[in-house]
């Protein structure tokens, strides 16, 4: 006899798979329109509250962002599904969240960083896309950062070309990470000693677009940029400073010299970088001609971190990456496809990164797999007008000793389990400076059963997933 959670899980996923198939029309558009191309862009660490889009207030310039802000529609209440570098990347690709994709934690150190890391077994978003009858070619150009042993490399997983660092936050000018060089080319290593690695990728994504737009093929492109992820004193040579590090040029906007050393005007010049980089991959769209044809979307894998919040913004939120205050999960979110999506609009309706899996797949035509759950919804249909309701009743977070779950306007959180629930109300109080768990009760505990018997259905999905290997 079928457990009630056994039951539950199975309509979940029957309704997962119902819901993806009904909103596969969304991408399609008219049955002559060429593919769209796809571009999924994500920076390190970089906060809510770093990008004018998202605060007017913040000094660094980012004309390229703000641009793309323009013509597309900036995300207000887009989260990430797990506030650290590692697992929000996971959660990505997978379109699961960390406790079902087993990688919860950060990789940290050359053993972690060149291990399997992701299990082999799991399903990235490349090998989705390659089953797609439009035949798209698929390529990752940046931060890998989920396991680089043999089997788990980039091209070893459905990417047909990789340039980029295995690990989590290599030196940006020698690509050294632990002192060992980290610097990738498919799976050769390479020594590109001296070019800037933000250059570095966003030259190699345009050499990719060009060659395959050149030949009329589909792509799908992921761009995860390793910065600004702040300077680490592992990666720098003895001797040298630890700073954040730019090129010349991300200096001029300031006018001030390279040689500043005030660590805020040095990480304004990092963003900066990104920026330029970011314009001149959208600029070359428009020489191509393929802009109106190419889904970009823009995020940060989490917020920025709490030593740097002097320097970084999180604002207007609380927390930082490593948490689940808001600080930790909702970042800095853009989107452009011209023609689909409104130009210069705001969407608040909650999406998370797990949905871009899904988003992928329905643009490219794909199936996504059936032998998994997906926690991933489209987001198609918010994102191009057809609707203002997320596809998600509730978000659930765990991370470490963390806890949250976000239903309507309300949202509770806790930061070890010993800890009694917080209650938040985001549209009032969206920097969760008030608690309302001793006024309502009644929410609290109306938010913690959906809590409860999502960890239940968790165990129950992995014990059954355990029970079905050879």
């Amino acid at each position: 006899m079928n457990t009630p959670v056994q039951i539950t899980l199975s309509l979940a996923l029957l309704l997962s798979t119902t819901c993806i198939a009904s909103n596969r029309s969304v991408a399609a558009g008219n049955p002559q329109d060429p593919p769209p191309n796809i571009l999924i862009i994500t920076v390190d660490n970089v906060g809510y509250g770093d990008l004018r889009p998202f605060n007017q207030a913040s000094p660094i310039h980012t004309p390229n962002l703000n641009l793309l802000a323009r013509q597309g529609a900036v995300l207000t209440d887009f989260y990430t599904a797990s506030p650290t570098c590692t697992a929000s990347r996971a959660a990505l690709l997978t379109g699961r969240i960390p406790q079902r994709n087993k990688l919860s934690e950060q990789l940290v150190g050359l053993a972690g960083n060149y291990g399997v890391g992701l299990p082999q077994s799991e399903i990235i978003l490349p090998q989705v896309v390659k089953n797609s009858p439009h035949g798209y070619a698929t390529a990752a150009f940046g931060k890998w950062n989920i396991g680089f042993a043999p089997g788990s490399r980039p091209t070893e997983r459905g990417f047909d070309e990789f340039l980029g660092i295995a690990s989590g936050n290599a030196d940006h000018f020698t690509h050294v990470y632990a002192g060992r060089k980290d610097l990738y080319q498919n799976t050769t290593a390479i020594n590109r000693h001296g070019e800037y690695s933000t250059d570095l990728f966003a030259n190699a994504a345009i050499s990719f677009i060009e060659e395959k737009t050149g030949t009329g093929q589909p792509w799908m492109v992921y761009l995860p940029f390793d910065a600004p992820h702040h300077p680490g004193d592992r990666n720098v040579a003895p001797g040298e400073p630890n700073i954040w590090k730019a090129p010349d040029y991300a200096f001029e906007p300031y006018g001030v010299s390279p040689e500043v050393t005030d660590p805020k005007r040095r990480f304004n010049a990092v963003v900066t970088a990104i920026d330029l980089a970011i314009g001149r991959v959208m600029k070359r769209l428009d020489a191509l001609g393929i802009a109106d044809n190419t889904f970009v979307f823009f995020y940060s894998d989490n917020g920025a971190f709490y030593p740097y919040l002097d320097i970084q913004s999180n604002a207007p939120f609380s927390g930082a990456g490593v948490t689940l205050w808001e600080g930790g999960i909702r970042v800095p979110a853009i989107v452009r496809w011209p023609g689909r999506v409104a130009a210069n609009s705001r969407i608040g309706t909650r999406l998370w990164s797990p949905d871009l899996f899904v988003a992928a797949a329905s643009l490219a035509a794909a199936p996504l797999p059936q032998d998994r759950f997906i926690d991933g919804r489209d987001p198609l249909p918010v994102l191009t007008g057809e609707t203002i309701h997320s596809p998600h009743a509730s978000l659930y977070f765990r991370y470490q000793n963390f806890a949250a779950l976000i239903w309507g306007d309300y949202k509770i959180l806790r930061e070890k389990p010993s800890e009694p629930w917080k209650l938040f109300h985001l549209r009032e109080d969206p920097s969760e400076s008030r608690d309302l768990a001793e006024m309502r009760p009644d929410l609290v505990k109306k938010l913690e059963e959906p809590y409860r018997l999502t960890e239940a259905e968790i165990e129950s999905y992995l014990e059954r997933e355990k029970n079905a290997l050879p």
